[in-house]
C-alpha cells in the first residue's frame, strides 16, 4: 500500500489545517498516511534521525515536511538529506534543479504545479503574459517563477524589499500572492484585468482560515480569483498524493543517484 510520512515541527494552526486535510485525501485514496508530530524545540541531530528513519524506511514512498522550519534546524542541509525520490514536494537540489532546469518530468513541487494546472484548466495564456509573484521562497515563488517562464510569461518576483509594490502588481495580467501574510492584498493591489491566484493559508484566530488576498475587497474588482479555503490548496493536495504514486515508479527505478549502494558498484 502507498505511504507517506508526514513531518510536522510545532502546532501552526495552518499546518495543522493542511495535514488535515492530506490525512483526509490520503484516506479516500487508498495512501496511507504516518504522521511524524515534532516539539517545536527539536534539535538538528533528532530531526535528522527521524529523517534518516524515514528516508531508510521501504514501506514509506513519500515525505513531506511541513516549511518553515524553526529557527534551530537548518534547511540548508535537510534538503541535501531528504532522499531524492520520495522528496515530494521537491525540497532536495536534485530535484529543484530539473524543475529550474526547465524539465517538468520529475517531482514537481506540489503549490506551484497546482497554480500551473489551475490556470491550464481554465485555459488561462501564458505565453507573453506578464504575471506578478509576490514571495520568493523555494516552496513557492521561486520555483513557480520557473515554471512560468517555461510557458514563455513575462515574469516578476516581488518581496519585502519591492519598492511600489501595489502598483507593481496592479500591472500584472496574473498576480499570485504567496506571502503568508493573511489578507495583505487588498484593492490597492489590483485593477479590473486582474486574474488573482491567492496561495496562501493563514489562520484568522477563530478556527477558520483565510488567504494572502482580502478576498471581500477584490472579488467583485477582479477578472477572476481563486478563493482559500477550496481554491489552490485543495489542488496542492490532490497533486502531493500523485507525487507518492510517481515517488513509487523513481524509487523502482534506477534514475536516482542514491538508489546506487555499494552491491551496485562491485
Amino acid at each position: 500500500k502507498p505511504s507517506l510520512a508526514i513531518i510536522r515541527v510545532g502546532n501552526r494552526p495552518d499546518d495543522v489545517y493542511y495535514e488535515n486535510s492530506i490525512v483526509k485525501n490520503c484516506e479516500s485514496m487508498g495512501i496511507w498516511p504516518q504522521r511524524f508530530i515534532l516539539e517545536q524545540n527539536i534539535s538538528m541531530d533528532d530531526f535528522i534521525e527521524v529523517l534518516n528513519i524515514v528516508n531508510a524506511e521501504p514501506r514509506i514512498h513519500g515525505i513531506m515536511i511541513f516549511r518553515p522550519l524553526p529557527r534551530q534546524l537548518d534547511e540548508e542541509i535537510l534538503q541535501h538529506i531528504i532522499d531524492p525520490a520520495k522528496d515530494i514536494d521537491c525540497m532536495n537540489p536534485l530535484n529543484q534543479a530539473k524543475v529550474f532546469a526547465g524539465d517538468m518530468s520529475g517531482l514537481l513541487p506540489c503549490t506551484p504545479a497546482a497554480v500551473m494546472e489551475t490556470l491550464k484548466y481554465y485555459q488561462i495564456g501564458l505565453k507573453g503574459t506578464h504575471v506578478v509573484v509576490v514571495g520568493r521562497s523555494m516552496v513557492v515563488g521561486k520555483p513557480l517563477s520557473m515554471m512560468l517562464l517555461k510557458e514563455d510569461s513575462t515574469v516578476t518576483i516581488c518581496h519585502s524589499k519591492t519598492q511600489n509594490l501595489p502598483e507593481v502588481c496592479r500591472n500584472a495580467d496574473i498576480l499570485v500572492a504567496a506571502i503568508g501574510k493573511a489578507k495583505f492584498i487588498d484593492d490597492k493591489y489590483i485593477s479590473d484585468k486582474s486574474i488573482v491566484i491567492d496561495v496562501g493559508i493563514n489562520d484568522t484566530g477563530d478556527g477558520k482560515i483565510c488567504g494572502d488576498v482580502d478576498f471581500q475587497a477584490v472579488v467583485n474588482k477582479v477578472q477572476a480569483i481563486t478563493p482559500v479555503p477550496g481554491g489552490i490548496g485543495s489542488i496542492t493536495t490532490t497533486l502531493l498524493l500523485k507525487n507518492v504514486v510517481q515517488a513509487i515508479h523513481l524509487q523502482k527505478s534506477r534514475h536516482y543517484r542514491n538508489d546506487f549502494n555499494h552491491k551496485d558498484l562491485h
